[in-house]
């Protein structure tokens, strides 16, 4: 599994966006359909207050929701995966 772990949807132009940025980056990740994987959705209602929001990813134990490519690449980089 890799230290970067991102939780959407397909139909979610946010998730894609992330995707996107982290792909360009290279930054290696999972991505999981809370769509197809309700355990998955589970976990994302619970951190988020009982609300499905996407993306919502996991960088090496820090959370984020919807966040911005600033915000994402400051903790990317706070953790080591960027340089």
């Amino acid at each position: 599994m890799s230290q970067v772990k991102v939780f959407g949807t397909d139909a979610c132009e946010m998730t894609q966006d992330t995707r996107e940025y982290l792909d360009r980056r290279g930054v290696l990740y999972d991505y999981i359909d809370i769509e197809a994987d309700r355990a998955a959705a589970q976990w994302v209602r619970g951190q988020n207050g009982g609300k499905e929001r996407t993306p919502t990813l996991d960088i090496a134990g820090k959370i984020l929701v919807e966040p911005g490519d600033a915000q994402l690449e400051q903790v990317l980089r706070s953790k080591q995966i960027l340089g």
